[in-house]
């Protein structure tokens, strides 16, 4: 049996963003373009101040996209900008998004990034 070794990111922060149905997608390429490697899209039921102006003031249900999108705390502040501008999210009512600080997280690093990490910086 072959040893695995644990590649661990440290220096990473989970971007949650939920919207209004159907806005994960422009949010998500978006981030792609920033810089962002990946996302995942979970589909919920949400109730603000908005949805309760049901019919005889009844609450109205309605589904949301709630987008999570581990990044590193370099890029943190740039994908973050460019998902609260593509949601609209300075709009009432379209979502909100917030920052968590992770204090560890796993995933396959090809070999070739590791080395790279890895290398002593010339001239430091």
């Amino acid at each position: 049996m072959s040893k695995r070794d644990i590649a661990i990111l440290t220096d990473v922060a989970l971007i949650t963003c939920v919207v209004q149905r159907g806005v994960a997608e422009k949010i998500i390429t978006v981030a792609y373009e920033a810089g962002a490697q990946g996302a995942t899209v979970n589909f919920a039921k949400g109730m603000g101040i908005r949805e309760r102006l049901g019919i005889l003031g009844v609450a109205v249900e309605v589904e949301k996209e709630v987008i999570h999108i581990v990044v590193s705390s370099d890029q943190v502040e740039r994908i973050f900008e460019k998902i609260y501008l593509a949601g609209d999210l300075d709009t009432p009512g379209m979502g909100i998004m917030y920052i968590t600080p992770l204090e560890k997280a796993a995933t396959y690093i090809p070999p070739e990034v590791l080395e790279k990490l890895a290398a002593p910086v010339a001239g430091g």
